[in-house]
């Protein structure tokens, strides 16, 4: 195993510092901004400039990369979003900190797309799995350093502004000193909603209202923790555990899933994160012990509902097809990102802390509602033509890269068109390859 890690250290060091500089830059903008007075409406506006900044890292990336390198890109995420952090410490205003928000998106977004297709490139298909793990390990493990970091210290001057900028330049440095040839160009993905829409209703509904939950919580976490009056120690814990609970949850939900309807998989996950959502509401809590019970049940329900989606729509989705499928749900995901913020902070302004809950309150009952319609009107894939559940990421750190190197051997190879087989899918001569013939009844998505 370590004989694998020693060619790709450089790259995961890059990561590490990439995304513990994220941890850092993601936390002590809101605890910064609410000491500041800023808004709800605001403080979510910000991370709606996040969303909408990684989105466009995402499709803009690939071009950049073709026109002049991995290496010189890079360098150039890394800078932008070393300068970005700064002008926020110069600037401390919402509306200076909003599109510079949206910035450093990109910038992540585009570097962390060049981290994955080096780490794509150097894995073989015997070691593809381990990588991805190790890779997801080390992220997680940085962004929790990165946020535990922030209750260390003073937040209300630069200090913390000045360390995430000082990663920031320091994660260029060991893809800056490589002597590994460039790999090959980025994955792109162009969004076809028609095409989603017909492989999975369900999928593409559930993924976009889990942008919008997740993107709140993700963005305004901070904010309602400092409201309800946690320390500053409690509440990178509350920004923090759920990651964690969501990693770890994956594994028996995952499990559970491969041998039921997902569906009814994804109807129990969020029925927990409604009961997490409504104890809040109602309870309101106060206790640092309660609120932390209370996040990691929510972390664990929210952060395992993206895999179960992506997983439900390749179990629809033609031989050969898996990228396309997941790196477009992925998009969509983006798309409530963007809206998810922005809809919080509002309802936080004009109700006060508890409204983040409510907004994921909408979503889960909507996501459970359309799923459980959706049950009612068809039947399940068979066990045995299920797709196997992959443990993934949280969605607001992947990129259309991240589903290539989590792909499995055959699906990271590059895609090409199966030939038609002789007999036909149902044993009938040269059966014609239509629409139909190409995705059986018994995989239309239920």
């Amino acid at each position: 195993m370590v004989r694998q890690l020693v060619p790709i250290s450089a790259l995961l060091l890059g990561s590490a510092l990439l995304l513990f500089a994220g941890g850092i830059h993601g936390l002590i903008l809101p605890v910064r901004g609410s000491a500041e007075g800023f808004s709800a409406s605001s403080l979510g506006l910000i991370g709606t400039g996040w969303a909408i900044g990684y989105v466009a890292g995402c499709l803009v990336a690939p071009r950049l990369v073709g026109a002049v390198g991995h290496i010189r890109t890079f360098g150039v995420m890394c800078a932008f979003a070393a300068v970005s952090i700064l002008i926020q410490a110069l600037i401390v205003a919402p509306w200076a900190w909003i599109p510079v928000r949206s910035i450093s998106g990109f910038c992540f977004a585009g570097a962390a797309m060049i981290v994955e297709s080096w780490l794509n490139d150097r894995a073989t298909p015997g070691t593809r799995g381990k990588i991805f793990g190790v890779y997801t390990m080390v992220n997680l493990a940085a962004v929790t350093a990165g946020q535990m970091s922030v209750s260390l210290g003073v937040t209300t001057d630069f200090t913390f502004f000045a360390i995430g900028a000082i990663v920031y330049c320091m994660a260029l440095v060991p893809t800056a000193l490589s002597t590994s040839a460039s790999p090959t160009p980025l994955t792109s993905v162009r969004l076809d909603p028609r095409a989603l829409w017909r492989n999975s209703p369900v999928a593409v509904v559930a993924v976009f209202l889990v942008g919008i939950s997740n993107a709140s919580f993700g963005t305004l976490s901070a904010v309602y923790a400092g409201r309800v009056g946690l320390t500053l120690t409690a509440i990178a814990l509350f920004a923090s555990i759920p990651v964690l609970a969501g990693a770890l949850a994956q594994v028996p939900i995952g499990f559970a899933s491969d041998r039921m309807d997902r569906r009814k998989a994804l109807v129990a996950t969020a029925v927990v994160a409604l009961t997490a959502d409504l104890c809040f509401v109602l309870l309101a809590p106060e206790s640092r012990a309660a609120n932390l019970a209370l996040v990691g049940l929510f972390g664990a329900a929210i952060f395992a509902m993206y895999p179960i989606i992506v997983a439900h729509a390749n179990d629809h989705a033609p031989p050969g097809t898996s990228i396309q499928v997941s790196g477009g749900l992925l998009m969509v995901f983006g798309l409530g990102s963007i809206l998810g913020p922005l809809l919080a902070g509002m309802m936080m302004t004009r109700v006060g802390p508890q409204g983040l809950f409510l907004t994921t309150i909408c979503a889960h009952v909507l996501i459970i509602g359309f799923t459980l319609w959706r049950i009612s009107r068809n039947a399940a894939v068979p066990v045995d033509e299920k797709t196997a559940f992959q443990v993934s990421i949280p969605a607001r750190a992947a990129t259309p890269e991240t589903v290539a190197l989590s792909a499995g051997e055959d699906e990271a190879q590059p895609l090409e068109v199966p030939e038609a087989d002789p007999a036909g899918t149902d044993g009938t001569p040269d059966a014609p390859e239509t629409e139909a013939t190409a995705r059986p009844e018994s995989r239309s998505d239920p």
